[in-house]
């Protein structure tokens, strides 16, 4: 093979993340500006005070009206007075730079939602920095932040990727890929034309790993579909180098195969650099305050003598979120991590890391709870946030977001699997209480209950908010909806905007939530899902300002959605819609600041479908009591609260008061069906 001239080699290198990252990092040299922040611990509290309701956009679904970019419509003064008018005050704006690849001379497409990045510049497909920046000064003006993201784990198949196969420099430190020697290229598979790599079976891993070369097979296959991806392991067909040798690399990749694992220890550090790189550059030249860390828990791998290679829970992944987090805070910023793992990983993680943690831990038991009427799980796992050590007010409670709802709980399915849990009357090992709990989530939320919700692999339910909610609701055709149904699924999302931000910590709901979308048809976005990937049928385009009434797909080509509720604007008109209630909710929220209280019980309760939280709220404002209904039947019940001072019970929604707490602490919860309360026990306070 010919080496690769010398001007593409300078091309691929100017275009390089881990160029430009070091480019920048010789600008903060002898700064005092570093040393003013504490950065060693994290500070969960003060990033939730600064923002504790997001708004969660995804660009590529966002319908951006005639010649308007999707970042100038993020930035667009109408959907920040409606977002500001809601309670909003940060907008995480999803993934917006550079994404995909470079092959040939040409980018090509993203693979996975733009979280294959291969550059610092905002994708041209999305709008301009210029653009981003305004959102940020648009932001400041409502007082509130942007949230961006950093992907710590993993790249595109961009320049950096080129220029390590092509053994330019330290550029193979970057990742986890290993040269096969030539006289082993026999044991490994043709790559078919068209493509640069093919996935490995099994049994060529495991070859691989007897000879020395990988650590061989992970502790799990992260999207799992058999024939597409068997193992995390992918091989480049011949490679030119720079020196004219032709090369194949074996090379790991957690997710897609376009997204090659980074090797957070080699000697050259090159991923730290790169990545540190990034994460400064949104803050310094983009304006963020918040960083989201994608897939932050899978920055180790480490070969064991028996079965598969360390791949969670390593204490790798602990050290480079700590020097990661920390320098974010060191330039004046937050992070959060989106970590789908065990409650002990948060937890650890959570110890100078991310000042903050995607709530993985309720998600799927409050959506259990919904599907069954039973709050037991729940319970469970809310209790088990205290167990662990973990302050509710570290996390960030939330409704759908880009990706599956996801049933994998890993907590039950790793280090726990084997500990005991009592549920349902009945002592449960952790793997079939696993089991047991995704059976009935699969039965009630996808199949013939619910079609229009798919699997997505191993991981969970491609669904929205409200398909969540149709299924629970018993409804198995979307296309027969009527308004009496659209009004009982309304009041079903504001009992789960509740659950969500009537506790400590953020709130945060997507574009989907807002305008009530329901799931795309399959056959709608088949050329996406070649791949197993079904998340795309939960991504439809929503248009949140009116931008563009007759449009039928986003700017970036995703199907419109069917949206129940209607734009942000045109609710708001309405004093009954969707947004008009939540923001009634999220005003009570701030004006007693429950995001800042701290969760002080999760009481037992009789009636199955009941769930109470109590807080104790800052300032020395009494006790507040959250009570939600999460079935069809009315409930009425007595809780006992034998901490609490007694005094004045005061509905905060309705503004009156409903009695008084009774000197042995028992208090009278009377809900509707799908209702939920919150109430504040004032203390002593003179009698009439």
């Amino acid at each position: 093979m010919t080496a690769p001239a010398a001007e593409t080699i300078d091309e691929l290198v100017g275009m390089s993340m881990f160029h430009q990252a070091k480019v920048h990092a010789a600008t903060y040299g002898g700064q005092g500006r570093f040393w003013q922040r504490p950065f060693a611990e994290t500070r969960p509290r003060v990033a939730s005070a600064v923002a504790p309701v997001w708004f969660t956009a995804y660009p590529a679904s966002i319908i951006t009206g005639q010649g308007n970019s999707v970042l100038k419509v993020l930035g667009d003064r109408k959907l920040w007075s409606a977002l500001s008018s809601i309670g909003v005050r940060g907008i995480h704006t999803g993934p917006t730079k550079r994404s995909g690849g470079w092959k040939d001379g040409v980018f090509t497409p993203t693979v996975d939602g733009n979280f294959d990045r291969i550059g610092f510049d905002v994708d041209p497909a999305f709008g301009s920095q210029d653009e981003f920046i305004a959102i940020s000064r648009m932001a400041a003006a409502h007082n509130s932040v942007v949230v961006d993201d950093v992907i710590p784990a993993h790249t595109g198949k961009g320049a950096d990727f080129r220029l390590a196969t092509m053994k330019h420099s330290t550029y193979p430190g970057l990742y986890h890929m290993v040269e096969i020697p030539e006289e082993e290229w026999e044991h490994l598979p043709e790559v078919p034309d068209g493509r640069d790599s093919v996935n490995l079976s099994a049994t060529t891993v495991d070859y691989l790993k007897e000879k020395g070369f990988i650590v061989g097979q992970l502790q799990r296959v992260i999207f799992f579909e058999p024939g597409v991806k068997e193992t995390d392991w992918s091989v480049t067909g011949p490679v030119a180098g720079v020196d004219g040798v032709s090369r194949r690399w074996v090379y790991l990749h957690y997710f897609k195969e376009g997204q090659p694992s980074l090797n957070w220890l080699d000697p050259t550090f090159a991923a730290q650099q790169m990545i540190i790189g990034d994460a400064l550059h949104s803050i310094d030249h983009m304006g963020a305050r918040i960083m989201r860390l994608d897939a932050n828990g899978f920055l180790g791998v480490e070969k064991r003598l028996e079965g598969p290679a360390w791949s969670e829970s390593h204490p790798l992944s602990i050290t480079g979120n700590a020097l990661l987090a920390g320098m974010i805070r060191k330039a004046g910023g937050f992070s959060f991590q989106e970590l789908n793992l065990t409650v002990d990983d948060i937890a650890a993680m959570s110890k100078g890391g991310a000042d903050l943690s995607y709530d993985f831990i309720t998600r799927p038991a409050y959506h259990h709870a919904l599907l069954t009427g039973d709050t037991e799980f729940l319970r469970m796992m809310l209790r088990m946030v205290h167990e662990f050590g973990i302050d509710p007010a570290s996390l960030i409670h939330a409704l759908q977001n880009h990706d599956e709802l996801t049933t994998e709980l890993v907590h039950f399915w790793t280090l726990h699997a084997n500990d005991i849990y009592t549920f349902q009357g009945q002592t449960w090992q952790g793997r079939t209480l696993r089991t047991h709990i995704r059976e009935t989530m699969y039965q009630k939320l996808s199949g013939p209950a619910a079609p229009y919700n798919l699997r997505f692999v191993t991981n969970g339910i491609s669904c929205t908010t409200a398909s969540v909610i149709t299924a629970a609701l018993g409804i198995d055709d979307l296309d027969e909806i009527t308004d009496e149904d659209i009004a009982q699924i309304r009041k079903v999302h504001l009992l789960l905007c509740m659950y969500n931000a009537y506790q400590p910590g953020v709130f945060a709901l997507s574009g989907w939530d807002l305008v009530g979308a329901l799931p795309l048809k399959a056959e709608q976005v088949e050329h996406l899902m070649g791949d197993g990937d079904t998340r795309w049928i939960e991504r439809g385009a929503y248009d949140l300002i009116d931008s563009d009434p007759s449009a039928t797909r986003s700017a970036d080509g995703m199907p419109r959605a069917r949206s129940l509720y209607g734009s942000v604007v045109e609710q708001l008109e309405n004093p009954d819609s969707f947004a008009s209630q939540l923001k009634r909710l999220l005003a009570v929220r701030d004006a007693y600041g429950i995001a800042s209280s701290r969760q002080i019980a999760i009481p037992d309760v009789v009636a199955h479908s009941l769930l109470v939280m109590v807080h104790e709220l800052p300032d020395g404002r009494g006790t507040q009591v959250t009570a939600l209904n999460f079935g069809p039947d009315r409930i009425e019940e007595t809780i006992h609260l034998p901490n609490v001072r007694p005094g004045p019970v005061v509905d905060m929604i309705a503004e009156h008061v409903t009695g008084d707490l009774a000197e042995n602490g028992d208090l009278l919860v009377a809900l509707e069906p799908y209702q939920g309360v919150s109430l504040r026990i004032v203390g002593a306070l003179p009698t009439l």
